[in-house]
């Protein structure tokens, strides 16, 4: 039983530097005590059997202490700090435990399918990792990591308003106001996912938020398509239905395609391409024969993905093609993960085989990686040449009709 001379307050100071020491989980020899008043020194010097007092810092070698603590009660200073003061910690394991939640949350970010899916993520996941873990906690960091991943996978809208969208997806209708750390880190990764700067005012927010199909105008948020006779879709299947009869391309807005219920489709392939201008050309030279083709008019919007997601569950395989540079890599991955297209000739090899022809032009900007091809972001950085969509657009349109008739 501890003597109740070692529980007077002078020896406070002591035992509280003890517990400290301990529960580093280090291997302790001395133990720094201090700063100490004239009582606190003379107790301590009663104690240690010094014949003078000692400073108000002193370093008290702990093998010596619990010699002379033996002596007197029997006890050592663990276990006279843990009767005092409570059970020790071990903060080296902890340290090394919250070293290795960190690195698992790190791993898990990097290999998670929505950033596998849109490589242009990875710069938004190193971003991240830099700023470390959000109040030292890996668990909490995690928790808000796996929303924005939820709402980045729910994305793009279908021109939903922000307070709905965040009500949908996260149960709360604030989840994604201004200043909300989720919201934060999702439009941080649009930023990335858009090759744009991160948005500094409340429009700027709007307008990102906007791209993200989140509040989008259902009517001036259109796409663009032609050669499309679809079984059904209410008024934007007739629509499409007679603008392919008549040899032009069809422009359905997002409050159309909200509307269209159910799409039977004649055709098992729909040819997809970034620029309007090969939509153009696909008119002029087939006309009514127009294989069937949406423009995503650079990145889709809401309404072009919407579209896309109606072709594609009316069994439609979707071959996507685009510009061979970053932005046009970034785009492509983009329809890829968000609409379950499959690449048309872009590939690598496609690449080099279109360099062979078109050895000069652009520059290809901020190369991402390409998930359909590891070799095609190597060979795009290495030439740094740029080969946009319109001049592989005869080729291109030879397939699409050859394989549509």
């Amino acid at each position: 039983m501890l003597p109740d001379g070692l529980r007077r307050a002078e020896f406070a100071p002591l035992w509280q530097a003890v517990h400290d020491r301990l529960s580093s989980g280090l291997p302790v020899n001395r133990v720094r005590v201090g700063p100490l008043d004239r009582g606190q020194r003379e107790a301590l010097a009663d104690l240690l059997g010094m014949d003078r007092l000692p400073p108000d810092h002193v370093a008290v070698s702990l093998p010596r202490l619990d010699v002379l603590l033996g002596q007197i009660c029997g006890m050592d200073a663990r276990g006279i700090v843990e009767e005092l003061i409570g059970p020790l910690e071990n903060r080296a394991r902890q340290r090394q435990r919250v070293q290795q939640q960190r690195a698992a949350l790190w791993e898990w970010l990097a290999e998670h399918p929505v950033v596998a899916a849109q490589p242009a993520l990875r710069e938004w996941v190193e971003q991240v990792r830099r700023g470390g873990v959000f109040g030292g906690s890996p668990t909490a960091t995690g928790e808000l990591l796996d929303a924005a991943l939820h709402v980045l996978s729910r994305l793009p809208a279908a021109g939903t308003p922000l307070p709905s969208f965040a009500g949908d997806v996260l149960g709360d209708p604030h989840a994604l106001d201004a200043g909300r750390r989720v919201s934060g880190l999702v439009l941080r990764a649009l930023a990335e996912v858009y090759g744009v700067a991160l948005p500094a005012s409340a429009q700027q927010r709007r307008d990102l938020w906007r791209r993200a199909g989140v509040g989008d105008d259902e009517l001036s948020t259109v796409v663009l398509t032609a050669g499309v006779q679809p079984v059904g879709g209410r008024l934007c299947g007739e629509i499409m239905r007679s603008c392919t009869d008549s040899g032009h391309a069809a422009v359905l807005t997002l409050a159309q395609l909200r509307d269209a219920g159910r799409i039977v489709l004649g055709t098992r392939e729909v040819w997809v391409v970034e620029n309007p201008s090969v939509l153009g050309l696909a008119l002029r030279r087939f006309g009514r024969t127009c294989p069937p083709m949406v423009c995503t008019s650079g990145w889709p919007n809401s309404a072009g993905i919407l579209l896309l997601r109606l072709l594609s569950a009316a069994g439609a395989t979707l071959r996507y093609h685009g510009d061979f540079d970053g932005e046009g890599v970034r785009i492509a991955a983009y329809v890829l993960a968000k609409a379950g297209a499959v690449p048309w000739r872009m590939s690598a090899q496609d690449y080099l085989a279109a360099l062979d022809r078109y050895p000069s032009g652009p520059g290809v900007g901020r190369v991402t990686e390409a998930p359909w091809d590891a070799a095609l972001a190597a060979a795009l950085r290495e030439n740094r040449i740029a080969v946009p969509q319109e001049r592989l657009a005869d080729a291109l349109l030879d397939e699409a009709a050859w394989r549509s008739s």
